[in-house]
């Protein structure tokens, strides 16, 4: 009954965080305000102008879940390569969801303050691209 218990914990893990990245990739894409919907949304919460693509980015976010299961279980090392392409917010949401987002952005905080300004930085003017690419999350004209 521990086996079933664990790996039912285990698979309700995956999906949780498959669920919260594809929310956080939904978000990047069309959400300029209120990142928890806690009001009727508005036009005004939407970005003008839509980029990246949803359509490829439940898979790679769902890899990535996986592959947090299988790291954390094994403790091996593993390199997800990803891109370039329309994945972005999919790689920008895991980033984001692992704490690693906020170490390149300290100003993107794990709050709906800092939600707000993740999904604004998105594909938007002074922001990151909205594709996968070296550069992303940034790389400053120092190279850092």
């Amino acid at each position: 009954m521990s086996t079933l218990h664990s790996s039912t914990d285990r698979i309700r893990a995956i999906d949780a965080w498959w669920r919260a990245a594809n929310y956080l990739t939904v978000g990047q894409i069309y959400l300029l305000d209120d990142p928890l919907l806690e009001r009727p949304l508005e036009p005004s919460d939407i970005k003008p102008r839509l980029l990246g693509h949803w359509g490829t980015s439940p898979a790679l976010n769902l890899v990535y879940a996986h592959l947090n299961a299988v790291i954390s279980e094994t403790e091996r090392d593993v390199l997800y390569i990803c891109g370039p392409g329309h994945g972005g917010p999919a790689m920008n949401a895991n980033a984001w969801l692992e704490g690693t987002w906020n170490e390149l952005y300290p100003e993107i905080t794990p709050d709906p303050e800092g939600l707000r300004k993740f999904f604004k930085q998105f594909s938007f003017p002074g922001g990151i691209p909205s594709h996968a690419a070296p550069n992303t999350p940034r790389v400053d004209q120092r190279g850092r």
